[in-house]
């Protein structure tokens, strides 16, 4: 696909003929299954200053916790126990605190005690930790890059290491090489971001042949640099924009596995799972996280699943399914 084609499709009037051709070809690659994978908020504790993210290391009102690894090993056997398949370990971002060797032992355990697979989400670590990830069993790395705009991303990334290849693109294909199934995705509305650069991250996701993609409006916190600024954006922050990149990336990746992300369920709450479904997606990752632990995982405020614990009932998501002609699949 083009770049003109894909801009064309970003800002046409109506996108339902692009919706529908990505509900075809997700279900010609993936049949009608959704997979559900359970989502473990290891940690709120952040060395890290990302402008954007609320549980930035200066934000002094965030609630830090950091769970224990037998905590963590109960929420991956609930995870196999609701035959999900998969857990996502999820922190922000402190080598000191889930050191090479304690995520290695985790990952063991988990394997060992559940037989769930594993996917890392852990940030920029070094190339031996994630080898060692790897040799301990970890399937799955996810790591968004954010955008492919290097100006804008040094810029909402303070201190980020100014080599010539953008680190977390670096890192996806190191991960690659090393064997994993590799994830990414972007932000979409960040300030200062344009509609070619959405493209061009687009485009990267292809020649990246990411095995997973996840994509998100971009919901200031109100305790950030960039949530308080007035910059502006080229790129909409709504349902619809979110929902064409779902499609686009479906068209361009037609075998990826797609979430609907949490982020777009916050924005529509109300229609945020079925737009996710019938622009391409076909993954959800219900919060597995203990609840007394969730209010202080807040990237962004009003996720969710803290505002809004009953919109992970399981018994409200299949019911989103069985009325698109979809079913739970594991994996």
């Amino acid at each position: 696909m083009t770049r003109e084609a894909i801009l064309s499709y970003l800002t046409a009037p109506t996108a339902d003929a692009l919706f529908a051709e990505a509900r075809r070809v997700r279900h010609a690659t993936k049949g009608n299954g959704v997979f559900l994978r359970g989502l473990i908020e290891l940690s709120s504790i952040c060395d890290r200053n990302c402008l954007y993210c609320g549980m930035r290391h200066e934000n002094p009102n965030v609630r830090r916790y950091a769970m224990q690894d037998d905590e963590i090993v109960a929420c991956a056997a609930l995870a196999a126990e609701l035959n999900f398949g998969t857990v996502v370990l999820q922190a922000g971002e402190c080598e000191r605190l889930w050191t090479q060797a304690r995520i290695s032992q985790l990952i063991r355990r988990i394997k060992a005690e559940t037989g769930q697979k594993i996917t890392l989400s852990l940030g920029e670590r070094s190339e031996a930790d994630t080898a060692a990830w790897k040799a301990a069993g970890a399937d799955r790395y996810l790591l968004r890059f954010e955008t492919t705009d290097r100006s804008l991303f040094n810029r909402i990334h303070p201190g980020s290491p100014q080599t010539e290849e953008h680190p977390r693109i670096a890192q996806l294909k190191r991960m690659k090489a090393q064997g994993y199934e590799i994830g990414s995705g972007v932000m979409l509305g960040i300030p200062g971001q344009t509609l070619d650069s959405v493209v061009e991250d687009l485009l990267t996701f292809a020649e990246l042949k990411l095995d997973m993609v996840g994509l998100g409006p971009y919901l200031k916190h109100p305790e950030t640099p960039l949530g308080q600024s007035d910059q502006t954006s080229e790129v909409p922050v709504s349902a619809d924009f979110t929902c064409r990149c779902y499609a686009l990336t479906r068209l361009l990746l037609p075998n990826a596995n797609i979430p609907s992300t949490t982020a777009l369920s916050t924005l529509d709450p109300l229609n945020g799972r079925t737009l996710g479904l019938t622009s391409g997606a076909n993954v959800f990752m219900p919060n597995l996280t203990p609840a007394f632990y969730r209010e202080g995982y807040q990237i962004y405020p009003g996720k969710i699943c803290v505002v809004a614990p009953q919109a992970d009932s399981l018994d409200a998501l299949k019911a989103t399914f069985n009325e698109l002609g979809l079913c739970q699949q594991q994996g």
